[in-house]
């Protein structure tokens, strides 16, 4: 992959604030579409309070009252003898735990998918108590019509998938959790397979078992069963601590493709590829040995969680090149470059 000599191509610079006592200090993981001749990313923007008083993080969440919701900011003293903030993405507070920042998902548009101009109000907020700590991670999938976006629900409750749909990106219709907490990287197939649609998804076991990704079925995109365990983590390799589902996967002449991130003991993140049977997804042919991207880049090693590179999205109408839309270091998104031929011939069969 050739990362684009103009990276990021989105930083929070680039993005409006949604309220005025906000910032934005995150814009990454970006979902990507094209639609009506444009590329579409449907970022994910993470915000925290402007200002914070001496001696005390403030961050924000959303509450609910009898007027509907609305973002509140929470402060607690630094010094405080029940306060972990070892974690820049988290805090736990009394044994509760609750995000530094709160996301929200946000258009950029582009005629050529290099140069992006972000949106000034989000595509989606925050609305329920699933939603609390914010939307995050998003992936598109067109399927007769409809872009179907699929992202994670975070709350105290746990960190859960919903679904939302629309067909012109200015009206969203949600459907509410299709996967219960904890449940994330949920990526929908573009085609009905068998007369049945497919999905990745990745439960985090907590006591017996490893961050792996699954195969679930549907007959109508709402409900989820037959699940399989299919692409697992590897010892002594890259991607040996968990996996994850990332940009939507398309078809090839010799299969279907996915690229998907791991993480490695040092939380590392970095992507791969896997192969699966064209006409059954849930055989798996081969495997990327390496990384096809790894953390080199300074704005991937450096950033609100350093050495980390997570796709949500990749645009391929172009059969010799792949657009490849990531987050780095979980603070901007960027581009590389790459063709189906050249991931494909990188594989190694299994």
């Amino acid at each position: 992959m050739q990362r684009y000599q103009n990276n990021p191509l989105v930083s929070p610079s680039d993005v409006k604030p949604s309220r005025p006592e906000l910032k934005v200090v995150c814009a990454f993981n970006a979902a990507a579409i094209e639609h009506d001749g444009q590329i579409l990313l449907l970022l994910r923007i993470a915000e925290t309070a402007h200002e914070s008083p001496p001696d005390y993080i403030t961050f924000p969440v959303v509450e609910q009252t009898d007027s509907g919701p609305v973002v509140a900011l929470k402060a607690i003293k630094k010094n405080s003898p029940d306060l972990d903030d070892s974690d820049p993405r988290m805090i736990i507070y009394h044994g509760q735990p609750y995000l530094t920042t709160l996301s929200h998902l946000r258009l950029a548009r582009s005629s050529d998918g290099r140069d992006f101009t972000v949106n000034d109000t989000p595509a989606m907020l925050p609305q329920s108590p699933i939603e609390s700590f914010g939307l995050e991670d998003p992936r598109i999938t067109l399927i007769d019509g409809r872009y179907y976006i699929t992202h994670t629900a975070v709350s105290s409750h746990g960190i859960a998938t919903a679904l939302a749909w629309t067909t012109d990106f200015k009206t969203f219709n949600r459907h509410g959790l299709i996967f219960a907490p904890e449940d994330r990287d949920v990526v929908i197939f573009p085609e009905k397979i068998d007369g049945q649609y497919l999905a990745f998804h990745r439960p985090y076991p907590k006591h017996i078992g490893t961050p792996a990704m699954w195969l679930a079925r549907s007959p109508d995109l709402l409900h989820w069963g037959h699940h399989q365990k299919l692409i697992d983590v590897r010892s002594d390799c890259w991607d040996c601590v968990r996996v994850g589902a990332g940009a939507v996967p398309f078809r090839t002449p010799r299969g279907w493709l996915e690229i998907y991130h791991g993480a490695d003991k040092d939380n590392r993140y970095c992507l791969g590829a896997v192969l699966l049977d064209s006409d059954d997804p849930s055989r798996l042919l081969a495997r990327s040995a390496q990384p096809l991207l790894a953390p080199e880049a300074p704005y991937e090693l450096t950033g609100l969680l350093g050495n980390v590179v997570f796709t949500c999205g990749a645009i391929t109408s172009n059969p010799d090149e792949i657009l490849l839309y990531y987050g780095a270091a979980d603070s901007v998104t960027a581009l590389a470059v790459t063709s189906v031929n050249e991931i494909l011939d990188s594989l190694e069969p299994l």
